[in-house]
């Protein structure tokens, strides 16, 4: 045991070093440590980021590569018909306003003076060419919107639906949603030409990316000439590159480092996030299959203690897959309280209990022994999976942790129990996402295969209800549906925060999580 955790902290430090090696590296093309401009006058950007790497879904640029959408929009390179307000409202932004005709028919009237960063005009042939090849190769965007076709005339572009969608004008902020020019095509690296203020010169997966301005963007000139986004998963190193003013900004520090930059030079942009830490069940797991086993793991989550101690108070115990900020959010719904003798008995009345006192439960010989699937970049989830692994084997179940950055290889063989992983269930500010996306029978990730007939059931009514109050309370009650079948259990959801070091404005925390890189963003 003792060379095993030998092993593990030179490969550590090994990592360590070469990644502060490559940042050191990076930041020699600095004028020096604190200057932002170049001998040739360019005004750069250094920003570090945990997000932008294969094990996330975000290999590179091209919204309608599985959710590559999220890097488009969170670097400025890609636009959607429609945004988020803070409020997590649709309001105009690539459009300039819609009408709902019909159930299914919608007109939306486009943004004159728009042009792609290969100097093409966005007009609605070129949205329409953008949303017809979305349609044809992304599944979860195929599902979600149901285009039956897409009309263009000039500024004008009218979609039509297979059936009613009611919440489309919500999904078109969806970060897949980026408008690209197809015409200029998707590179061989997944790069594209989109509407926002920068363009990527450089997309290397796993590693990061180079922007440069976009010197014809619409809605004002960028500040800054080049920005260097640097995947660094490691938070030991984000951290002393934020101090050594390597970086000028970054995302996903450490929690116990936050408190390193509470005060001036820095500045520290924080907000409520609708993204959610989570545990789905594998329902191909004989032992999940029992009710009672899937109670007692729910209830044996210590929610508060995991939200308080293990993420230092940034972010607030989960009910369900929502905050208490919407009307649909924890404060409706109730879920398996933490209770690990209650936990206990329930294990007992499913004839799990422990014969052969090892401290762990058996039954029919076999021990109770559960595969916890989840994977590192998201810092939180390694913590969540070592206070699931304490709690579980107080009531007697041993998790075994694989924690793996090819973690999708696992859920694709079937390799796992419980899967953990970090999910921004509403970032189109309506409700129906989440369950389109992970309940339902035809969902793009309900890797554990459940289904309830209610469930799909109040989907049909969601899908035919265009009254918000309404969509409210079916999601109150979609919830409430997967909370009473512990399908997932939900331990927390995160309070976002953004690091700016001297001299940077424009950089905010938005509750969507992907609205960063912007025209405003600059370092004087």
């Amino acid at each position: 045991m003792k060379q095993k955790n030998l092993c593990k902290k030179i490969g550590i430090w090994l990592l360590f070093m070469i990644m502060n090696i490559s940042l050191l590296t990076a930041c020699t093309r600095k004028e020096d440590a604190s200057g932002t401009t170049t001998e040739d006058g360019e005004k750069v950007f250094y920003y570090g980021d945990t997000t932008f790497n294969a094990e996330n879904d975000e290999s590179d640029v091209n919204p309608h590569n599985g959710y590559s959408g999220w890097a488009c929009i969170r670097y400025g390179i890609g636009e959607t018909l429609f945004k988020y307000t803070d409020e997590m409202e649709a309001e105009p932004w690539l459009a300039t306003g819609y009408t709902n005709v019909d159930k299914n028919t919608w007109e939306i009237t486009l943004r004159d003076g728009v042009t792609f960063t290969s100097g093409r005009v966005m007009d609605a042939q070129a949205v329409k060419e953008c949303i017809d090849h979305l349609i044809e190769v992304h599944e979860r965007a195929k599902g979600d919107l149901k285009i039956q076709e897409v009309l263009a005339d000039g500024q004008k572009l009218t979609i039509q639906t297979k059936e009613p969608v009611p919440a489309l004008i919500n999904y078109l902020a969806e970060p897949y949603g980026c408008i690209i020019d197809m015409e200029a095509g998707i590179t061989e690296d997944g790069n594209v030409s989109g509407t926002g203020p920068y363009r990527a010169t450089l997309v290397e997966t796993d590693k990061g990316l180079t922007l440069v301005k976009n010197e014809n963007y619409w809605d004002g000139m960028p500040h800054l000439d080049t920005i260097y986004v640097q995947t660094i998963s490691d938070g030991d190193t984000m951290t002393m590159a934020m101090q050594s003013k390597e970086l000028d900004a970054a995302y996903g520090l450490p929690y116990a480092s936050l408190p390193l930059f509470n005060s001036a030079p820095y500045t520290i942009s924080s907000v409520e996030a609708s993204r959610s830490f989570f545990g789905a069940m594998n329902y191909a797991t004989e032992a999940l299959q029992d009710a009672n086993v899937r109670r007692a793991i729910a209830g044996a989550i210590d929610k508060e203690g995991f939200t308080s101690v293990l993420l230092e108070g940034n972010g607030s115990p989960a009910v369900g897959p929502f905050p208490a900020s919407f009307s649909f959010g924890d404060t409706t719904v109730y879920a398996q309280p933490f209770d690990l003798e209650a936990s206990r008995a329930l294990l007992s009345e499913a004839g799990w209990t422990d014969t052969d006192g090892d401290g762990y439960v058996d039954k029919n010989g076999e021990k109770l022994s559960l595969r916890w699937l989840t994977y590192p970049s998201r810092q939180e989830l390694p913590l969540l999976a070592e206070s699931v692994q304490a709690t579980m084997k107080e009531i007697g179940i041993d998790i075994q942790i694989n924690c793996t950055a090819n973690h999708l290889d696992y859920i694709a063989n079937g390799d796992w129990d419980i899967y953990a992983s970090a999910f921004v269930c509403a970032p189109t500010g309506d409700p129906e996402f989440f369950f389109t996306t992970h309940c339902l029978d035809t969902s793009s990730k309900n890797r554990g295969g459940y289904h309830s007939d209610k469930l799909e059931a109040l989907e049909v009514q969601m899908s035919q209800t265009f009254d918000v109050t309404e969509r409210a309370k079916l999601a109150t009650q979609m919830t409430q549906v997967i909370l009473d079948d512990n399908s997932f259990v939900f331990a927390s959801h995160l309070k976002m925060s953004i690091v700016s070091g001297e001299g940077v404005t424009g950089l905010v925390a938005h509750p969507c999580d992907y609205y960063e890189i912007t025209v405003d963003l600059d370092k004087n």
